[in-house]
């Protein structure tokens, strides 16, 4: 059984902190904005836009950010400002005991994948894979990714019709939703905090990344057992992706389809949620029905 944090209301408090990359006040101020337009309340960590070399502050000063939020029993979320890099450093440092009492959301995407793992698959609580505050902005123009999120953290439910993709695989499955960016996944190997697949949808999403290295990640995920133990497979953005010479000869999409072949769930390719825009809101660590038909596919979450 897992924990599912209280929905917001209007006048509730929410969080932002800058736990991986640096953030500028010109990015955030904009999300702050509309954040208040919700009828939020916005607590700004202390080191919020502090810079340390390439981090947002050290890593004592992103690590007691963190660690404020997470103790407050006021906030009912706690945005992650952006990724990048630097979540790793801080994980196996934070005390998650008041949080338990109350939990709350926690939203981002990317290097806030290891949070999601940590969340979901050792404390049993829900958070959300979703747009982060430096995104807001850019973002505010595409119909979807905020108008979801605000449904998201409101508690308005979420249900997703995803297009036809040749290389879909029809079924129908409900399972906990796991997951996140790839590389980070495949980063996570061979550590406490490695992904747990087994009986899950397996949700996915890179950027930047040329296709070999996503085949190498995929190749790492199958020996170790990780994809043959599946419920289901849901492939997000695979953006940016590097060209490489002489040329691959295979787009992401395809490598993955042929690495998961053998195996009989349902996959579906497209899902708008990753680095990509829109980028729609998943709720992980929540039970999910996934059917792919050879029309479309429904993802829809369950409370």
């Amino acid at each position: 059984m897992t924990r599912t944090p209280e929905y917001l209301n209007e006048g509730d408090k929410i969080g932002i902190i800058s736990p991986a990359g640096i953030v500028k006040e010109a990015d955030i101020e904009p999300a702050i904005r509309i954040l208040m337009d919700w009828g939020l309340k916005v607590d700004k960590g202390k080191y919020l836009y502090e810079q340390h070399n390439f981090f947002a502050g050290t890593d004592s000063q992103r690590l007691e950010d963190f660690q404020n939020m997470l103790d407050n029993p006021e906030l009912r979320a706690i945005f992650c400002s952006r990724g990048g890099y630097g979540i790793i450093k801080l994980i196996d440092k934070l005390n998650f005991t008041n949080f338990l009492k109350s939990p709350k959301w926690i939203v981002g995407y990317s290097d806030i994948t290891i949070l999601h793992l940590y969340l979901n698959l050792y404390l049993k609580c829900e958070s959300i894979h979703a747009l982060m505050p430096k995104k807001f902005l850019q973002a505010a123009n595409d119909g979807l990714s905020l108008s979801m999120l605000h449904k998201a953290l409101f508690g308005s439910g979420l249900k997703y019709t995803v297009g036809k993709n040749k290389l879909n695989k029809a079924g129908k499955v409900a399972a906990m939703l796991t997951g996140g960016n790839l590389s980070l996944i495949y980063s996570l190997q061979g550590t406490p905090f490695e992904i747990n697949t087994r009986n899950k949808i397996l949700f996915i999403e890179d950027t930047g990344e040329p296709v070999y290295h996503i085949d190498r990640m995929m190749m790492n995920l199958k020996i170790s057992g990780k994809l043959k133990s599946l419920k289901g497979l849901i492939v997000g953005g695979m953006t940016n992706i590097r060209h490489t010479t002489p040329d691959y000869g295979k787009t992401a999409y395809e490598v993955i389809a042929d690495i998961i072949s053998g195996y009989d769930y349902p996959v579906t390719y497209g899902m708008k949620a990753g680095h990509n825009l829109p980028n729609l809101p998943l709720y992980m660590g929540r039970h999910t029905r996934m059917e792919v038909t050879a029309e479309k596919t429904i993802i829809e979450f369950k409370e």
